[in-house]
């Protein structure tokens, strides 16, 4: 990044926003936002707390299990999408509306169709990342090269063959940029789904933090979400990088 002709390191933009953090916390203009440093010393405290491994592993249980479904569902439906046109005209609007749509309003509706519990979180984790994966992975099915489609039909391919051998593969790179996506999505789903369906998880830490006014461990929290939020965008991002190639092959 360059900014008046000099070369300026990305990481300069947060070391300011830290910087800034640190000022405004020391200065006690804000009683909700204490000092940087300070919450960076509740980062290591309750990290290896039990009450936190604890909360980690069911909101993690719950993310996990939550992409994967919205990974199952979403792939095949977004491939279907953009190699069929009826799929793509019945389905297209109801996934950018879902998009598009304040998702956290729709949270009590799953809770009144299937309760207070783990089931409901899961699915407000498959309700925030399903819709992106759904359109890359149709942007991906759109971009293959006609020749490809020729190839498999004259080969005599089963649906699922073109599908699993070809279509797949070929909009690989469109597919990881979806997932890489809806797990970003996902964070805030899980979390969502943990304060206002059952109180577990982070949500139960996010809860007790609030209520007592621990604003340093509450913005400790913040921070190792935006922590796990970043590790698993540049994880993704990687990958995406290591499969390039094959957007070049559908040329």
């Amino acid at each position: 990044m360059k900014l008046f002709g000099y070369h300026v390191p990305m990481m300069t933009s947060l070391i300011l926003w830290i910087a800034l953090w640190e000022i405004l916390g020391q200065s006690g203009a804000a009683l909700v936002l204490p000092p940087f440093s300070a919450v960076v010393e509740r980062v290591f405290e309750i990290v290896p707390t039990p009450t936190y491994l604890k909360a980690l592993a069911i909101t993690a249980e719950a993310y996990l299990l939550g992409n994967l479904i919205a990974i199952v569902v979403g792939v095949p439906v977004g491939v279907l999408m953009g190699r069929s046109v009826i799929a793509d005209r019945l389905l297209l609007p109801w996934v950018n509306i879902f998009l598009s749509a304040p998702l956290s309003a729709l949270v009590p509706v799953i809770m009144v169709l299937f309760g207070l519990g783990m089931t409901t979180i899961v699915l407000t984790v498959v309700l925030f990342a399903v819709w992106i994966i759904v359109l890359d992975a149709r942007a991906g099915a759109r971009g293959i090269s006609p020749s490809l489609v020729e190839m498999a039909r004259s080969y005599g391919a089963t649906p699922w063959q073109a599908f699993s051998k070809i279509y797949l593969w070929a909009a690989l790179p469109e597919i990881l940029a979806g997932i890489r996506l809806g797990c970003i999505r996902a964070v805030k789903g899980v979390i969502i789904g943990q304060l206002l369906v059952s109180i577990v998880g982070f949500g139960h830490l996010f809860e007790i933090y609030s209520s007592n006014f621990l604003m340093e461990h509450f913005w400790a929290l913040v921070v190792t979400l935006f922590i796990f939020a970043f590790a698993i965008a540049e994880g993704l991002g990687y990958l995406e990088r290591r499969v390039e190639y094959y957007a070049a092959s559908r040329n």
